[in-house]
């Protein structure tokens, strides 16, 4: 026997080798989509509709909550009164950090507990309690036995996990909010936040001011003693040395009177002009001393401003906080290495830069103006120890009283200062104000802000979805098995020859008949098979199972039509033998090959066929349990020499088919010795001479060596996979260790298929409906009549 041309069979491939059109592959992938969509209809019904149903559980299940809003206003010209007092034409820039500073107090525990004892929050069994099941359950764990201390700080644990406290953009108004189930609690809680803010802003300013006027009045009290003492010492060195004043205030005049020498008034000049000299030297050294301290000072330091009263210093100061503001700012949301952000930094280098040199040229003004007044000071005293030398007596007094009245003088200036302000301290102190102001008060809420329905529904329901998407395309990469013909297709690389339906499919069935004879007429299905007569070579035997004979029972079903592509394929495959020798095998046990091999053997006998159905499964033999009566010979027996051929071939009457079973007592230990003996050999060639079709009845490849061994003697193998249950992993494993085996593949059978199921992987109503129900019933009465 003539082997078929040899085939590669690769089961990786798992695509045909093929060119299609852009237009082709969209229009497969859109039926697959098609396909996927409907073998998880049920999928994608199911879970989107539980999770909406568990997200409407949740709505109901879960109190609504209430969210009450107050907004406050933190005036920005109140808060630069303690930075640079001195008038300017320009804006000052928005200070976000003094902004987040009062979100910081705001949010604060000290305002939260002081709004609790103010409302009475702690009493409040339902304020307490309405953190829910988990808030019970956190304050029966916290509890101890400091009960009203434990209460407060549950009450201020839940305060501060319900309020939330925003800036609006970049604006100085603040959003105070609450959340609540009670919308009045909810609006009472945020309006007793915003005003317990004010009055802690305005009780932190009181004591401020209270402090600073106590620290005044006891400088002031001191620079008052100074004062009084320094006149006091003034008058007395006065009325001791006879000194009497001249043209009136502090200048000093000769003892003596009216009647003063000359000498005498130019050492008072002399002498006052020294007084001032000095002062003016002073005044240059501090100011000399207090711009080196400043130069050491970073640019951004507030004194520089404030202890340096110079317009360009103070531009340039303010253009540097602007930018500095701005880089941090931007380098918070884009990162310090932004280039804004270092184009900023650049120019505060610049403007650094501007403020050192305004410095520099400031010091060497100061430098400038303490060594005039520094050499000044030097001539007068050199003049004045001349005059002195002249009237060294005369004038030794007057230099004693110039120095008293100057500490005078000075005592007189600051204690003048520090009244001053303390009259401002004492009016701040009479007055308070605050920079906060509440411009919308919190309102009960009419709707509740938690939970959103909306926002519940589209998140379940979104997620009900995507879980379906998951758990579909999980279910259809863990079904391995084979499902349609162009699976059987791609991953065998061989025809499927037929989708044979399940026995639960009644689609287009007819209605069971029978025939009397090989040709005779149809009889009911109660009559009972015709006895064996003396004469009779051949016993009759009826097939008593249902399905084994169901393809000659309803010839115009689709059960039967799957075995009608069977038989057509293997007419027209061409062989070297007249006589074509068929095995029914499967991969697994229980995949219906015994049923497929029943099935096509009687379809080809009814169709005038000699056809002789051949049992060969040595493990599970199946023929001899489903013939009535009970055949008492099989091939076994014949090859033992027991029984001769004639005797062990039966006949089925309806028909015309012949048997020759396998008993099930007949168990060889060496199955593959006996099936490829000679002896079974020479009965498979009298079976050839006799009979133009042989249907083996094979064993499965997987458990048994058995079709190997009889490969020799087979033209053709009809290979059967159950629908749905066969892996595809296992068959291509078999197949690719037996290349021999594949090579005499006629084609593959899908048995046992749910034809319902079938129409979501593959076009619908393709095996259902429509030509086998409307045609059937006509032809049979037709058929009957005949």
């Amino acid at each position: 026997m003539d082997m078929l041309s040899h085939r590669s069979f690769d089961p990786a491939d798992h695509e045909m080798s093929r060119d299609e059109s852009p237009a082709a592959q969209m229009a497969a992938l859109i039926e697959h989509l098609g396909g996927f969509l409907r073998r998880q209809i049920v999928i994608f019904i199911a879970i989107p509709a539980t999770a909406l149903a568990v997200g409407i559980a949740y709505l109901a299940a879960t109190p609504p909550e209430y969210t009450a809003t107050a907004t406050l206003l933190i005036d920005s010209s109140k808060l630069r009164i303690f930075q640079n007092q001195l008038q300017s034409s320009v804006d000052m820039p928005l200070d976000t950090i003094q902004v987040g500073s009062q979100v910081e107090i705001l949010a604060s525990e000290r305002i939260a507990r002081a709004v609790v004892r103010q409302l009475r929050l702690a009493e409040d069994p339902n304020f307490v309690s309405s953190g829910g099941t988990l808030g019970r359950i956190r304050n029966l764990v916290s509890w101890s036995d400091n009960g009203a201390v434990d209460q407060e700080r549950r009450a201020v644990n839940e305060l501060l996990g319900r309020r939330s406290i925003a800036r609006v953009e970049r604006t100085y108004a603040l959003n105070i909010s609450y959340t609540a189930r009670n919308p009045e609690l909810a609006a009472r809680i945020a309006n007793a936040i915003a005003e317990t803010y004010i009055d802690d802003q305005l009780y932190a300013k009181f004591e401020t001011t209270r402090r600073a006027s106590t620290w005044l009045q006891d400088r002031i009290n001191e620079l008052r003693a100074k004062v009084t003492a320094a006149d006091k010492a003034v008058l007395e060195y006065k009325e001791r040395n006879k000194i009497v004043d001249f043209g009136g205030g502090h200048a000093t005049t000769a003892a003596g009177g009216q009647n003063r020498l000359i000498g005498e008034q130019q050492l008072f000049d002399l002498n006052s002009q020294l007084s001032t000299a000095r002062g003016a030297t002073t005044e240059a050294k501090a100011r000399l001393d207090r711009i080196e301290q400043i130069r050491k000072l970073d640019i951004g330091e507030a004194a520089v401003s404030d202890l340096l009263k110079n317009d360009v210093v103070t531009r340039l100061r303010n253009q540097y906080l602007d930018l500095s503001g701005r880089a941090a700012n931007l380098s918070a949301r884009y990162g310090a290495d932004h280039s804004a952000a270092v184009n900023l930094r650049e120019q505060m280098q610049e403007l650094s830069r501007n403020i050192t040199a305004e410095l520099g040229r400031i010091a060497a003004s100061y430098q400038s103006d303490y060594e005039i007044a520094r050499t000044r000071e030097q001539n007068l005293e050199a003049e004045l120890a001349n005059l002195v030398s002249e009237g060294q007596s005369t004038n030794r007094d007057r230099i004693g009283l110039a120095e008293l009245e100057s500490s005078a003088k000075t005592y007189h200036t600051i204690y003048e200062s520090f009244l001053g302000r303390y009259a401002e301290v004492i009016q701040q102190e009479s007055f308070p104000i605050t920079e906060a102001r509440v411009i919308n008060s919190a309102s009960p809420p009419l709707q509740k802000s938690k939970p959103i329905t909306s926002l519940v529904l589209a998140i379940s329901t979104a997620f009900g979805i995507i879980l379906s998407f998951g758990v579909a395309a999980l279910r259809e990469a863990i079904d391995g098995t084979f499902r349609t013909q162009k699976q059987i297709q791609q991953a065998l690389r061989t025809k499927c020859l037929a989708v044979v339906p399940s026995i639960g499919n009644r689609l287009g069935r007819g209605p069971a008949a029978r025939r009397d004879g090989r040709w005779g007429r149809r009889r009911e299905s109660g009559d009972e098979p015709p006895a064996a007569t003396e004469d009779s070579t051949t016993p009759p035997w009826a097939i008593a199972e249902p399905l084994m004979r169901r393809s000659v029972d309803e010839p115009l079903s689709i059960f039967t039509e799957a075995f009608r592509a069977i038989k057509v394929t293997a007419e027209l495959r061409p062989a070297v033998r007249d006589n074509k020798v068929i095995g029914v095998t499967s991969t697994l046990p229980n995949e219906g090959k015994s049923t497929i091999a029943c099935n096509l053997a009687m379809l080809m006998a009814d169709a005038g066929k000699r056809v002789i159905l051949l049992d060969l499964d040595l493990r599970s033999p199946t023929l001899a349990s489903v013939l009535v009566p009970r055949p008492t010979a099989g091939w076994f027996d014949v090859l033992d020499g027991r029984a001769a051929l004639d005797r062990a071939i039966g006949c089925e009457p309806d028909t015309g088919l012949d048997l020759l079973p396998l008993l099930g007592t007949d168990h060889p230990m060496h199955s593959d010795e006996i099936l490829s003996s000679p002896a079974f050999s020479g009965l498979i060639e009298d079976l050839r001479r006799r009979y133009d079709y042989i249907i083996v009845d094979l064993p499965p490849i997987a458990p048994v060596v058995d079709v190997r061994a009889t490969l020799p003697l087979i033209d053709w193998l009809v290979f059967v996979v159950e629908w749905g249950k066969t892996p595809i992993r296992t068959v291509q494993h078999h197949l690719r260790a037996r290349p021999e085996l594949y090579d005499r593949l006629l084609g593959v059978v899908l048995n046992k298929v749910d034809l319902r199921a079938l129409e979501r992987f593959e076009q619908p109503g393709l095996y259902r409906g429509g030509y086998y129900a409307s045609n059937w019933p006509q032809s049979a009465q037709q058929r009957s009549a005949a």
